[in-house]
């Protein structure tokens, strides 16, 4: 079936319900499991809307995350950074992407992560008592959401807390869809010569960025791949779980019977379930997971052609009937564990231990240290980021 009409994902959502994906992602799960669409460049991509087509597909070795293959369908225009290459391994193909990967497992291993789980919970206190101790209202992402990721992924790669402002600001530039090709090459770069310039300082120091450059220097690696994987880690590891804290904690908010549950309990199985749950609820990846076909796929009976473009919406796979009962409900009980928010298979998100560690801190923490936390803007007036390549809030506005 061929949508004659242009599709911009993420598409837009009905004001009234922002935590919910886009209305016409449902009309189009409801049609049938695959679905052609024209996006923005003038190709028709396929798009697959239902949770197990998802989770087959991102399995499958014949479709491509490689976005320089013909057919790859780009959610922005690109331009090509010269000598740099890309952001890390995220957008290769095995072997190389298993290669890569491979070098910056270990500090993500659940184990390692857990024993980060006593300092995280240091930072998200003493962040409570800064904020606490300020001024009211306060805008939660700037006082909380923000500072607990990037303070966690600057201890782990090294990166000095104090360039905040620089990676911040050059984050936001790459994953905003409104970002010209310019500005979004430019930002890359700047980001790109500030973690190979701190690869060069490095000296087994412990930290992610040292082994890094441990393996630059016994030619394992090249100085630009090992820029490019910094790039990668610090962008992700700060930005997703931001707006997850900010976004979480307004849906919660708005569902404060499950906000009851969690602020209560002192059940970690709870707390843990009420991350999944809200990972699944949200999916703030919300712009679609990106291939494209190296051979013929038989997918619910309908063949994707090699070099055909392939989008797996996670945010409407994720609110999926057949796999999830009543899933426009937030439901912090549920069990959610086959949610895609993280993605699956091989490109599957190298960091969710560390990002659910950390929420499990935060949502076990916040509401428990400030019970009366409210938001002092209506809802209508909060600015989501319907614009980014990550969903979340630019500011959320609370007092106490």
């Amino acid at each position: 079936m061929v949508i004659d009409t242009a599709l911009s994902l993420p598409a837009a959502r009905d004001a009234k319900c922002p935590f919910d994906p886009p209305p016409e992602l449902r009309k189009l799960q409801d049609q049938a499991p695959l679905v052609r669409v024209r996006i923005w460049d003038g190709s028709t991509p396929w798009l697959v809307t239902r949770h197990a087509d998802q989770r087959q597909l991102l399995t499958d070795p014949r479709l491509s995350a490689d976005p320089t293959k013909p057919g790859y369908p780009l959610q922005v225009e690109r331009r090509a950074v010269s000598g740099r290459g890309g952001i890390g391994f995220i957008m290769m193909d095995d072997p190389e992407h298993n290669r890569l990967r491979r070098m910056v497992t270990a500090p993500f291993a659940i184990k390692r992560v857990e024993a980060l789980r006593p300092g995280i919970q240091r930072i998200v206190d003493d962040l409570i008592d800064r904020m606490l101790a300020g001024p009211k209202p306060a805008d939660l992402v700037e006082a909380f959401a923000l500072p607990v990721p990037s303070l966690v992924i600057c201890q782990l790669l090294g990166v000095p807390y104090e360039d905040h402002a620089l990676f911040q600001s050059h984050s936001r530039n790459l994953i905003s869809r409104s970002s010209t090709p310019e500005v979004r090459g430019a930002s890359f770069e700047a980001l790109h010569d500030y973690l190979s310039s701190l690869l060069a300082t490095k000296d087994a120091d412990g930290d992610l960025l040292s082994q890094l450059a441990e393996r630059v220097g016994n030619g394992e690696l090249s100085r630009g791949d090992a820029a490019g994987i910094g790039v990668l880690l610090l962008v992700a590891g700060h930005e997703t779980t931001a707006n997850m804290i900010s976004l979480g904690t307004l849906a919660l908010l708005e569902n404060p019977d499950q906000l009851a549950l969690l602020r209560d309990s002192d059940d970690p199985k709870l707390v843990a379930s009420a991350v999944e749950e809200l990972l699944r609820y949200l999916t703030i990846t919300h712009t679609g997971r990106r291939r494209v076909a190296l051979a013929d796929i038989e997918i619910a009976g309908t063949t994707v052609r090699a070099g055909e473009g392939v989008i797996l919406p996670n945010d409407i796979g994720n609110r999926d009937p057949g796999q999830f009962p009543d899933p426009d409900r937030l439901d912090v009980t549920r069990d959610a564990g086959r949610h895609l928010a993280f993605g699956f298979g091989v490109h599957q998100c190298l960091g969710q231990p560390l990002a659910r560690v950390e929420l499990q801190v935060v949502y076990s923490t916040l509401y428990r240290r400030i019970p009366t936390l409210h938001r002092t803007a209506e809802l209508a007036d909060i600015p989501f980021k319907h614009d980014g390549g990550v969903y979340g809030v630019h500011e959320l506005p609370v007092s106490w």
